[in-house]
């Protein structure tokens, strides 16, 4: 039986989702919400082998952008609240990577640490972005360290993507200075793939702890 969601089914809610989230009036939000959450326990269903990275991924994000937006205050929704649709939202994106790690061209896995590199480089010169190198210092020890390289990579793109389309029609917004710091950031960060990254690590770790145990 061919599997009720597709990759495209998943690009499409993540960009019209976010459209009518931004321009839907008062209904939008809750029905993206409504729509996201659907997608979500039918993926459960569908993806009985990743389950458990799934799930894990879904707690693991909200308690990140718990901290990061509701408590540090890195980065603001539009309504100033955690839309319901953004923690699912994030399986979604960590599933669709998950299923195009493996097709990604060699050149383009070889050449987006050196690309990051030089543009996060170039915004931190410029004075733009100061969060960048550290943020690229963890995606590179993510890569360079990590089990699952072409996942992180993978990831990097596409939240890049991602962050670029939801900042761009003004769903959320990152502080143009770091809470506590100080320090100029760009909106979005080039390097805030990163933050993903570690994501789609805590995940994989509690997927191979699970199996640790079970042998």
């Amino acid at each position: 039986m061919k599997p009720v969601i597709q990759p495209t089914l998943v690009v499409l809610t993540i960009l019209v989702g976010l459209v009518v989230d931004r321009h839907g009036g008062a209904w939008g939000q809750p029905l993206v919400s409504l729509w996201v959450w659907l997608l979500f326990g039918v993926l459960m269903f569908q993806a009985a082998a990743l389950r458990l990275r799934l799930l894990a991924c879904l707690l693991i994000a909200t308690a990140g952008e718990g901290v990061l937006s509701l408590v540090w205050g890195l980065y603001d929704y539009r309504l100033g609240n955690l839309p319901l649709f953004v923690p699912p939202g994030h399986v979604l994106l960590y599933w669709l990577g998950l299923q195009w790690a493996g097709r990604l061209p060699g050149r383009v896995i070889a050449l987006t640490p050196w690309l990051a590199l030089a543009g996060v480089s170039a915004l931190a010169v410029a004075g733009i972005d100061w969060t960048g190198p550290a943020l690229l210092a963890v995606f590179l020890v993510c890569v360079w360290r990590g089990p699952s390289p072409r996942l992180y990579i993978t990831m990097f793109l596409l939240s890049l993507a991602m962050e670029l389309w939801g900042t761009w029609l003004g769903n959320w917004t990152w502080r143009s200075a770091l809470p506590g710091l100080g320090w100029p950031v760009a909106n979005p960060p080039l390097a805030a793939g990163a933050f993903y990254c570690v994501l789609d690590l805590l995940s994989e770790s509690v997927r191979r702890r699970k199996a640790c145990h079970a042998s």
